[in-house]
């Protein structure tokens, strides 16, 4: 029986769509969960593993450059996310748009169609060691590449580049030497770095009973792989029976391990061997009570995480042997390489560290950021489910619904190498614009559909959305809000998209079939990082945002935005637990415009928010609380007799007329 809380969570959506679902009963925490209805969300889990590895976690942070589809640029701004999220889940849209145009991702069978996410026909615990292998590969050689602004505005080389390190190697890289062998004694032998190992398990007969071994031994062996294949020789000029054999030549920080157990017999094998190590645990444990101890002095110390590395500090604690069924992996690892540069593993004996993950053990820093407290806990993170656990769940591998498929191994200290200060790398070059915190910017957004939505219909007659439709990001516009300019746009771009629309929604967006398309379109277009670079600006900067709707706008683009520098007109002219009013009709009542007639235009609905705002305002100083509410309530009273609808432009039944700023030219 799988325990609730690691089961597939879903979002059950209303008519409201997101609005009244309840994420906080999922999530008590101040961490940011991710949500699963995104295609290719299966990576949610270690999206969550690289954002919890500190220097993973600046490195993609500080880094940009010009590539329109760069995964490390794309990380940063979804790791900026989840650093300013106080418990609300964020979305990996963005990032999973770029993954999606990595032609590598598609050749290696990453990018999933929706119906096998759906059906579960995708073998998830192969695709996502696949998925680690790829992304830890292409983060190396994208951080290998110009960082900084200077990249963005076009520099071509670095001394970070131009030596072909970068912190990804640093971080997982081992050099490992490769022989290879030929019976007739010819040795050839080269040098590689590799940043993850497979595990590798022993061959034996099925009528042979599984024999016992310790997870390090297994590792070593893993490591320090030897194997007999065919192989071309020089020497033989033909393809030769070969011993090949690898050594490493130094240690790497963080170790990642993909754990192979893909088929009924590796996962019977680790069934076994933690059958051993439980049987082994209540023998001793019965002859000597376990007592706590302080850990000797060792040469390198890992801690393990289930899926995310950590490192734990001086804990010593009574293991009881019962926390141990469905354990074979140790939780701290001994690692040493002798002067023979032969690799020596043991196991952490009893009173080990703990720390593991799906889960992940949240560190100082992370409590210190969120909660301004100082301690460590270990989470599972399932989509935007986040519970804590304890400390020897995250270790136990009931194979029978719980499979490991990556383990983390993660020195102690690890992370003071390394330069974890985050210097913003997005400037004021990004938009040639200037802007003070606490300037008022109109903002809206057109959007394009890329898929339907997914629906079904009750027994009662009710129409339950099932998947929500994805949308896509077509125009953004912003105008200034103050000042003689006022009104006036400073942005306004159509986005570029190589991925095939479903429906323009011309009209409610105004976009039309050619706009998003380089080869024909007579917009300004450009490319989504561009545009999202100048709306990262602003907000790093400080200014508020005036517009309508505006939670659904930063939604799809992805971005998160303080609460403080968001004013959304669809609230400012609301009454609980009553209905939301379009732009159109508070432009109509309040303003005297009939905005919106045949299609929208992002430009309009920004002046129009911006105007509602200030009519707020006077609202506000004209009468205070009272004053609003007594209007609201005159202005759902119209609604209702309207039906909500509009009138002709010629009844004049508005509020009053609406005083425009005179417009300058872009």
């Amino acid at each position: 029986m799988v325990p609730k809380k690691y089961r597939k969570v879903t979002i059950k959506y209303s008519k409201l769509g997101l609005e009244d679902f309840d994420f906080k009963h999922y999530n008590r925490t101040l961490f940011a969960g991710l949500e699963p209805h995104i295609p290719n969300a299966y990576c949610n889990c270690m999206i969550q593993v690289l954002y919890f590895l500190e220097p993973i976690r600046c490195l993609v942070q500080n880094h940009l450059c010009q590539k329109e589809f760069c995964l490390a640029c794309e990380l940063g701004f979804l790791f900026h996310m989840l650093d300013l999220s106080r418990g609300d889940p964020c979305q990996a849209s963005n990032f999973l748009r770029a993954f999606r145009t990595i032609p590598e991702a598609s050749a290696l069978g990453l990018i999933l169609a929706d119906s096998d996410e759906q059906t579960g026909k995708a073998r998830l615990g192969r695709l996502i060691q696949s998925w680690n292998r790829f992304i830890l590969t292409q983060l190396h050689q994208e951080t290998q590449e110009q960082e900084g602004p200077q990249a963005y505005r076009g520099a071509s080389s670095s001394s970070l580049g131009s030596s072909g390190e970068s912190a990804i190697g640093k971080l997982f890289g081992c050099e490992v030497e490769n022989s290879s062998l030929c019976r007739c004694g010819k040795e050839t032998v080269r040098s590689s770095l590799t940043l993850l190992f497979t595990m590798h398990y022993s061959e034996q007969s099925s009528q042979e009973k599984t024999k016992e071994y310790d997870f390090a031994e297994i590792l070593k062996k893993s490591i320090c792989l030897e194997q007999s294949t065919q192989a071309w020789c020089e020497n033989c000029e033909k393809y030769q029976p070969t011993v090949q054999t690898r050594n490493i030549r130094c240690l790497p920080d963080v170790l990642v391990i993909n754990c192979e157990v893909n088929s009924a017999k590796e996962a019977e094998f680790w069934k076994v061997q933690a059958e051993y190590a439980f049987n082994k645990a209540k023998k001793k444990e019965a002859m000597e009570p376990p007592k706590p101890k302080e850990p000797p002095p060792m040469p390198t110390e890992w801690c393990l995480d289930g899926e995310e590395a950590c490192s734990m500090e001086g804990f010593t604690f009574d293991t009881q042997a019962e926390d141990l069924r469905h354990v074979w992996i140790p939780l701290t690892l001994k690692m040493s390489i002798s002067k023979s540069q032969g690799l020596e593993v043991s196991s952490w004996p009893e009173g080990e560290e703990l720390s593991a993950a799906e889960e992940a053990d949240v560190g100082e820093t992370y409590h210190q950021r969120k909660e301004g407290v100082t301690h460590q806990q270990w989470y599972l993170f399932n989509d935007f489910l986040i519970e804590p656990i304890d400390k020897a769940e995250a270790a136990q591998f009931d194979v029978s619904w719980k499979v490991p498929a990556i383990l983390y191994y993660a020195k102690r200290n690890y992370h003071t190498k390394y330069d974890l200060r985050i210097k913003n790398p997005i400037d004021a070059s990004v938009l040639l614009t200037e802007a003070s915190a606490g300037d008022l910017v109109g903002l809206d957004a057109e959007f394009v559909t890329l898929n339907q939505e997914e629906a079904e219909l009750r027994s009662d007659g009710t129409k339950s959305t099932i998947k929500p439709s994805q949308m896509s990001v077509a125009r953004i516009t912003c105008v200034r809000g103050q000042g003689p300019n006022e009104g006036v746009p400073f942005i306004d771009d159509y986005i570029s998209t190589q991925e095939q629309v479903v429906d323009y929604l011309t009209q409610y967006s105004g976009i039309k079939p050619g706009d998003l398309d380089a080869k024909i379109s007579s917009k300004h277009l450009t490319t989504l990082k561009s545009t999202y670079l100048k709306l990262r600006f602003l907000i790093d900067t400080g200014v508020r945002f005036v517009g309508h709707g505006l939670q659904k706008d930063f939604r799809v683009i992805n971005l998160l935005v303080l609460k403080d520098q968001v004013i959304d007109t669809v609230y400012l002219f609301h009454l609980p637990r009553k209905r939301m009013i379009s732009l159109r009709f508070l432009a109509w009542y309040f303003l005297d415009l009939n905005i919106q007639g045949e299609t929208h235009d992002s430009i309009e609905d920004a002046r129009t928010a911006l105007q509602l705002y200030r009519k707020f305002l006077e609202l506000s100083r004209g009468g205070g609380t009272d004053e609003v509410r007594k209007v609201l309530k005159g202005l759902y009273e119209k609604g209702r007799q309207l039906d909500w609808k509009v009138p002709d432009s010629d009844t004049g039944d508005g509020q009053g007329a609406a005083v425009f700023p005179s417009v300058m030219g872009l």
